[in-house]
């Protein structure tokens, strides 16, 4: 007689590849880096952040300003306070250029 086996879950099959070891030094080099990375863009967003609460509060019409204010933004919505920035200002520039905006979204959601 043959002993039944039973069959793998496919919970089994999906489990997820191990952590690297720690003290993996090549992993440890690019945890600092993204870690540098994501304190620029905290200064990114700490620098821009009252640029965009002026154009908002001033009701600023000048579309270059905004946008570059979009571009910079753009590159640092990667983390939460980065996004809300962005999505204030691109919730702003709607009202001004809703396809420019939409493009910004786009290009947001690309990422």
């Amino acid at each position: 007689m043959t002993p039944k086996t039973t069959p793998k879950s496919p919970a089994a099959s999906r489990r997820q590849p191990a952590a690297p070891p720690v003290g993996d030094p090549g992993f440890d080099s690019i945890r600092t880096l993204a870690a540098s990375l994501q304190e620029l863009h905290r200064q990114m967003v700490k620098s821009s952040e009252p640029i965009v609460q002026s154009i908002i509060q001033s009701r600023s019409q000048d579309v270059q300003e905004i946008e570059q204010a979009l571009d910079r933004l753009l590159d640092c919505a990667c983390i939460p306070e980065g996004l809300n920035v962005f999505k204030a200002l691109c919730r702003y520039y709607y009202n001004i250029n809703p396809v420019a905006t939409a493009s910004y979204v786009h290009a947001y959601r690309e990422m």
